[in-house]
């Protein structure tokens, strides 16, 4: 009986042995497919950041090129401001690292606002962003102080397919223009707050 009992015992030993590194190997296995779920993980935020990026791009892009079919309805003889045209101005006004932060507005242009054709010129300084969030809309009203504070009567634009809650709320508060798949928000608004009309 105690032979038996030493045989099943080193049965069972055995047993737990393989159990045991049955369970190391499980442990292994799904330490590896951790990794690799997280490796797909950050390649899918890397492809999700290039698309965004991408979209973006192309936004700007088609801003640029069809500035008359989102604005033209507010704004006439709207064109887009080669930033070189006003270079020195802002060179003279801006300190260098204000300078640089106009020079990276996505769409600057001018135009006169079609309800008061007696009215002086009007710049919109457009940030263009797939989903416009708040810092879109605090770098347009910052970029377009920038422009104010060199003599430009500049309005600030975020632009974009959709805007985060945050971004709206933050758009009417500090009155900035949105401009969402093509339509306009807040342009009363904004015009009141920045200019006299």
């Amino acid at each position: 009986g105690q032979k038996r009992l030493t045989e099943e015992q080193k049965h069972l030993t055995e047993r737990v042995q393989s159990l045991t590194e049955g369970q190391k190997h499980l442990t292994e296995t799904v330490q590896h497919l951790t990794e690799r779920v997280q490796s797909l993980t950050e390649g899918q935020k890397r492809l999700t950041d290039t698309v965004g990026g991408l979209k973006g791009r192309v936004l700007e892009i088609t801003y640029r090129e069809k500035i008359y079919g989102y604005f033209g309805h507010l704004v006439r003889r709207l064109k887009v401001v080669d930033l070189r045209r006003i270079e020195e101005v802002l060179d003279r006004t801006l300190t260098p690292s204000e300078f640089r932060e106009v020079l990276r507005l996505d769409l600057l242009a001018s135009g006169k606002l079609r309800q008061l054709a007696e009215a002086p010129e009007i710049w919109l300084a457009v940030e263009i962003s797939a989903v416009v969030d708040v810092t879109d809309v605090e770098r347009a009203l910052h970029r377009a102080s920038l422009l104010r504070r060199a003599g430009y009567r500049a309005v600030p634009v975020a632009a974009g397919e959709i805007a985060t809650r945050g971004a709206e709320n933050a758009a009417l508060d500090k009155n900035v223009v949105l401009i969402l798949d093509g339509q306009e928000k807040f342009w009363e608004q904004a015009l009141e707050a920045w200019f006299q009309v």
